[in-house]
């Protein structure tokens, strides 16, 4: 959702090539190949196919795998997006390599190092020539971590790029007839992070919360893999009016995310595309490093207590918050990210003479 609307707008200008990599971290056919038919992609040049493993083991592939497709191509730069392994992975190969580094989604910060991807974020601005800012808290924090002002740019949000060109089609989506919902009103839940999913205790509180909550709300859990092998290994059973479904499509999920009466989430795209969208989100964490959301959007912290989420979902029915579009959230991030990339390596050509 990040690298589509930018690989659009630099496919139209002749002064750019660009490759797409495939890492292969995520490799399940809805967490991967069908987002990348949805929305237009070309077939990536090279699909690395690294798979799952531990952080460190993941990581380590990544690198194996990256470093001979860049000595090869010789490119000008690598763009790496988010703050998963694949994305410090590519970073760290570059910047060794002496290829330039830009970052787009860079300077978020929860704060909390316990989460492996703020190692990710904050090892991968600290590498990266050009960084990409999709709110003001990003450009802050980069501030305030020494990073030179000219090399931050703060150009809005791609995924809400791929949020606006995509909805009229996503709206068409039979998903709802699919999972057989009548018109009537549900929830939407995803939850992946590990420090939810692999704390046995905390995983219970969610999950008390959440069926106590589908009592109320039929609840829709699109679940990803890893949620589902922790949940049937542990054999922890769903109380409640909760339906686990497949993971979806980008398009399905789309639609039933604007659909929803609320979301209940970790996920920090998530917490963005419900902002725009205007739908209630609870974050199922103790913070968020797109602080944006809760204070132009219509986010609130929830905690991962059984109370704390419930009380949450209490003040969503008292005091429901409607929340604005952010800054720059205009659909035009890919246009600016573009405007920045060609001064940016403009900039560098002419250093190079």
């Amino acid at each position: 959702m990040k690298v589509a609307p930018l690989m659009d707008a630099l496919s139209s200008d002749p002064d750019f090539s660009t490759i797409l990599v495939h890492t292969g971290q995520h490799y399940d056919h809805n967490m991967s190949g069908q987002f990348l038919s949805e929305l237009c992609l070309p077939e990536p040049r090279y699909h690395l196919e690294v798979g799952s493993g531990s952080h460190a083991q993941q990581t380590a592939e990544v690198m194996k795998r990256i470093e001979p497709v860049l000595l090869g191509e010789k490119a000008a730069a690598i763009l790496v997006v988010g703050d998963v392994n694949s994305t410090m992975a590519g970073a760290l190969v570059a910047a060794k390599l002496g290829i330039s580094v830009v970052h787009a989604e860079a300077g978020l910060r929860s704060f909390d190092r316990t989460m492996p991807e703020e190692i990710n974020r904050i090892v991968t601005d600290s590498i990266s020539d050009l960084l990409l800012v999709t709110e003001e808290s990003g450009r802050v924090n980069l501030l305030s971590e020494g990073i030179a002002p000219e090399r931050i740019h703060l150009t809005g949000n791609l995924m809400i790029d791929s949020l606006q060109r995509h909805i009229k089609h996503a709206m068409h989506s039979t998903i709802r007839e699919r999972l057989g919902m009548n018109g009537q009103p549900f929830g939407l839940v995803t939850l992946h992070r590990p420090a939810n999913v692999d704390n046995d205790l905390q995983l219970a509180e969610i999950l008390d919360a959440l069926s106590e909550i589908s009592n109320h709300l039929p609840l829709y859990w699109p679940m990803h893999p890893r949620t589902r092998v922790r949940i049937e290994k542990r054999a922890i059973p769903l109380a409640g009016q909760i339906h686990i479904v497949e993971p979806l499509g980008y398009l399905d999920f789309l639609c039933l995310q604007s659909s929803s009466a609320i979301v209940l989430t970790d996920s920090g795209g998530i917490q963005e595309e419900t902002t725009v969208l205007g739908v209630t989100c609870l974050t199922l964490r103790d913070n968020t490093e797109r602080p944006v959301t809760i204070e132009y959007g219509t986010n609130r912290l929830a905690g991962t207590r059984k109370d704390t989420i419930l009380e949450a979902w209490k003040q969503s029915l008292t005091d429901p918050k409607k929340g604005r579009v952010p800054p720059l959230w205009d659909g035009k991030a890919s246009v600016r990210c573009h405007a920045a990339l060609r001064q940016f390596l403009g900039n560098q050509s002419a250093s190079m003479r």
